[in-house]
């Protein structure tokens, strides 16, 4: 039973996962949710409680899938952005979980994703041991440093059709340098 339990729960949501990507937290419905898990909404509430909680389970499960995905190395940060882009090339889904996310919960009244706070501060503390190491320049903090590298690897998921009209043909492989290139600079 309690297999079928988790399986039911990760049916649940990847459904939710592609519904949010889609339509964000406001916009989901919770009835194409389970029709797409093969369940239906009553399984929803009783294993994560409401919609938002839903929403909270898949953005986690993505978090945790960036980690395992593209673990950090802070002693090859230029390659670790590099890395970055390729798996939210891999899973453009991601970037619109996160947008929605911004769009929605930025004001942070929902509270924080635990999940990504435990993976930022993480990443934090291997990049400021990578700083004490003397691998890495400490003109920005630690902290300032992965948003760097984080936004970076984002350059094109982010850049508006008008600047990309303006840059002019350019392929995945000269995106993903300009990245890595760029991170390079950008911590000396």
């Amino acid at each position: 039973m309690e297999r079928d339990a988790e399986a039911t729960k990760r049916r649940l949501i990847d459904a939710a996962t592609k519904e949010f990507a889609a339509y964000g937290i406001a916009g989901a419905r919770v009835d194409r949710i389970a029709a797409d898990a093969k369940s239906n909404k009553a399984q929803i509430y009783h294993y994560f409680g409401s919609k938002d909680a839903l929403f909270d389970a898949a953005f986690s499960d993505m978090a945790r899938g960036t980690v395992d995905d593209v673990p950090i190395d802070a002693h090859d940060l230029p390659e670790y952005a590099g890395r970055l882009y390729d798996s939210y090339e891999r899973r453009p889904w991601v970037r619109r979980l996160v947008t929605w996310y911004l769009l929605e919960r930025a004001d942070g009244s929902q509270g924080l994703v635990e999940a990504v706070v435990e993976s930022n501060s993480a990443k934090v503390a291997a990049i400021a041991q990578a700083q004490r190491d003397g691998a890495l320049d400490d003109a920005f903090s630690a902290a300032e440093v992965l948003g760097l590298v984080v936004h970076v690897s984002l350059l094109w998921a982010v850049s508006l059709p008008e600047y990309l009209a303006v840059l002019g043909p350019i392929d995945d492989a000269r995106r993903r340098q300009i990245v890595v290139d760029a991170v390079r600079r950008l911590i000396g």
